[in-house]
């Protein structure tokens, strides 16, 4: 569920709209925590590393 659809309980009005500490702090908290472009990198990195080691024990 996305935030901009819930309705706070302290002021009446859409959270998204931040009207009141309670909307503010519970947007804050709603919000997505997707990944950095650079944890991305860091995972594709990781990931080609662990596959580069897999074909290099499979190979000896």
């Amino acid at each position: 569920m996305t935030y901009d659809r819930l309705v706070c309980a302290n002021c009446a009005a859409p959270v998204a709209e931040g009207r009141c500490p309670v909307c503010r702090a519970n947007r804050e908290r709603l919000s997505p925590q997707g990944l950095s472009p650079t944890m991305l990198l860091t995972l594709a990195i990781a990931l080609l590393a662990a596959i580069a080691l897999l074909a290099a024990i499979q190979a000896a």
